[in-house]
């Protein structure tokens, strides 16, 4: 097999606009206006977009052997942008608030990007024995990319879980802005 290409996330970050001259006015202003995530609203929240190019190459012996897969990751976070307005205080709270936001949704950026390097790594030189139509090469990837996803899913509640319950780092982010000035 010849090298596996080098790649890099692409990575965005989108802002949706609250509203507010104190901290707790800018953190109703979330709930009002954050993205929806699971049941409710969320502060903040990371998304992503996965394709592939993959090359399919069938083997003189019949086998079939998964030679190129590429991932092409764009990795949206998507944060509350305050007003411009803010008083010096109420700003340099915002300040903290949104750092250790932007924070924790990174570390789930990072969780995305270790998954996909996990199936590049899996699926390059994948190979089926009695393959000719790469039939059985695809079904044994789709497999595993169900346990990957789940896998990953199941690291981001675990490090929600954390990080939200009381005493968390977001937890006391949120309790820093709403009590703050």
């Amino acid at each position: 097999m010849p090298p596996a290409s080098t790649w890099q996330p692409l990575e965005e970050v989108r802002a949706y606009a609250v509203s507010g001259s104190t901290g707790i006015d800018l953190y109703r202003s979330i709930g009002e206006r954050g993205p929806a995530a699971g049941v409710g609203q969320a502060v903040a929240v990371t998304t992503f977009k996965l394709t592939w190019t993959r090359d399919y190459r069938p083997q003189p012996d019949g086998a079939c052997v998964l030679a190129v897969a590429k991932p092409r990751l764009i990795i949206t976070y998507t944060l509350p942008r305050a007003p411009k307005n803010l008083t010096s205080a109420v700003a340099e709270s915002w300040q903290r608030f949104i750092d250790g936001v932007e924070k924790h949704e990174r570390v789930h950026g990072t969780q995305i990007i270790d998954m996909v390097r996990g199936i590049e790594t899996f699926s390059r030189g994948l190979k089926e024995e009695n393959d000719p139509k790469c039939t059985k090469v695809r079904q044994t990837l789709q497999a595993r990319l169900k346990q990957f996803s789940d896998e990953r899913v199941a690291q981001s509640r675990a490090f929600d879980q954390v990080e939200l319950t009381e005493g968390g780092a977001v937890h006391r982010l949120i309790l820093a802005l709403a009590n703050g000035p």
